[in-house]
């Protein structure tokens, strides 16, 4: 760690996308919580520097671990986490009480209280913002106040930042004995195809960082994230560390592969022979309606051909991907590869969610995906990391 590296912590960790992009921004995670083994043991290997606990956060003793750093109260420049929120309301004491996620969201607040860091960070799912019409997030921004932060909440679409994919976030950021800046939040850096279909304001507020007329650049495209990497066939393995298929054909693909050894998690999932048969009708671009009704699934064959849209879709090179889930089942998006007659690897999925090369991804097939799909986006993560480095460091 270096003199000029801010500290923080990461709780509720995943496979440590937000660390990434956080390290990224120049933070040094110290300690990292996260209570699936296989997620932690992802963590571990790419993040060999933070201390890494595999436990659930309610046996953790927040006092203790502060002494263990020795970091003194005010000390620490950032805590940061994705906690279930949805508990926490106090608008549904019975559900609340009921509720554990209500008393996981209360351990971050009690690592808050424990380490009075300088900013905090939480990362959601946009829905909080409409979950019992607001009252959650009411809830939360109140507990915030209550230990002493200024603190606001905005929704990012990681497209907006690079990410080819259209995926939003909700981002709560809170200071410590100040009201929090608009500059906290990160601007937009890329125009992108995408809209809200969500619930985009609070307390009569746009949430929504849109871009302005300036913001020149154009999204990151699919093709720009993944086509350097060599092409497989329906179910091919492979060599554990492959070379790459060509040189970089844009920045985002050498961004991502500095550092790298070769492709790494990139062996293709064996597909059902019904799912080739049905990928047969579908262009790039297409999904679902261009397969004959004999060859869907039962339950779709009475839908209607508006609905569903991404559904067994076959991913538009120039556009954007489906939001990576944590299957890249075609059965619930658009990932179906746009030239190859297979779905993403593991590596795509995390190309798309903006991981770089090096990042590496342990367990089973299914541990990977579901690692990738649930993580932050490490340029979105970065991105929000750089605000809160530049507000911090105005503070100095």
């Amino acid at each position: 760690m270096s003199a000029t590296e801010l500290k923080c912590i990461d709780l509720f960790a995943g496979a440590g996308g937000l660390s990434e992009g956080l390290s990224e921004a120049g933070f040094h995670c110290l300690f990292a919580n996260e209570i699936i083994d296989e997620y932690a043991d992802t963590y571990k290997k790419n993040h060999q520097s933070t201390t890494v606990t595999t436990a659930d956060i309610r046996d953790l003793d927040a006092k203790e671990i502060r002494k263990q750093f020795q970091i003194e109260r005010e000390e620490l420049d950032l805590l940061a986490g994705g906690p279930p929120c949805q508990g926490f309301s106090i608008n549904a004491p019975i559900r609340s009480i009921l509720d554990e996620r209500n008393h996981l969201f209360k351990d971050y607040l009690r690592f808050v209280d424990a380490f009075a860091p300088k900013a905090v960070l939480i990362e959601n799912v946009p829905g909080l913002v409409s979950f019992e019409d607001g009252a959650t997030l009411h809830a939360i921004l109140d507990a915030l106040a209550d230990l002493g932060y200024g603190a606001d909440v905005r929704i990012l679409g990681a497209a907006y930042y690079g990410v080819p994919q259209m995926r939003w976030r909700t981002f709560i950021i809170g200071l410590r004995g100040k009201n929090l800046p608009t500059a906290a939040f990160p601007e937009p850096t890329f125009h992108a195809p995408i809209r809200p279909n969500f619930t985009a304001t609070f307390n009569g507020q746009q949430l929504v960082k849109m871009p302005t007329p300036e913001t020149a650049a154009k999204f990151t495209s699919v093709r720009q994230a993944i086509d350097d990497l060599p092409p497989l066939k329906n179910g091919e393995q492979g060599e554990k560390i492959k070379g790459y298929h060509c040189a970089p054909t844009s920045d985002y693909q050498k961004l991502l592969r500095i550092g790298s050894p070769g492709v790494i998690n990139h062996e293709a999932p064996r597909l059902a022979p019904i799912n080739l048969k049905r990928m047969k009708y579908i262009e790039p671009g297409g999904n679902w309606t261009a397969i004959p009704d004999e060859l869907l699934p039962q339950g779709m064959k009475r839908a209607r051909k508006s609905d569903h849209t991404k559904r067994y879709g076959r991913v538009a090179p120039d556009g954007l991907a489906s939001t990576i889930l944590t299957k890249c089942d075609p059965h619930w998006g658009a990932y179906f590869h746009y030239s190859q007659d297979r779905s993403f690897t593991v590596r795509e999925a995390a190309r798309i969610q903006s991981f770089p090369d090096h990042f590496v991804f342990t367990g089973t097939q299914a541990q990977q995906f579901a690692q990738v799909g649930n993580a932050v986006p490490p340029l979105l993560a970065k991105a929000v990391g750089l605000a809160i480095k530049s507000i911090l460091e105005e503070g100095r």
